[in-house]
C-alpha cells in the first residue's frame, strides 16, 4: 500500500517568504513602538522627566532600547 505524505507543501519557499513577512511585521511594529515611546517621552517637561529618573538626552536610548528587544 502506498502512502502520502501530505504534511510537506509542494514549495519549500513558503515557510520562508512566512518567515520574512513575519520578521518584516515584527520590525515594523517595533520601529513603531520606539516612536511612539520617543514622542510620548518628548512631550513630557524637563519636571516630569526628572521624576521619571530621566533627562531629555536619554530619550533616544530609551527608545532604542524599546526598538532593539
Amino acid at each position: 500500500m502506498a502512502a502520502f505524505d501530505t504534511s510537506r507543501t509542494a514549495y519549500g519557499s513558503s515557510a520562508a517568504a512566512s518567515s520574512l513577512i513575519s520578521r518584516m511585521f515584527a520590525s515594523v511594529v517595533s520601529w513603531n513602538d520606539a516612536r511612539v515611546t520617543r514622542k510620548a517621552l518628548s512631550s513630557l517637561t524637563d519636571r516630569e522627566l526628572e521624576d521619571i529618573g530621566l533627562i531629555r538626552g536619554d530619550i533616544e536610548g530609551v527608545a532604542q532600547t524599546s526598538f532593539f528587544r
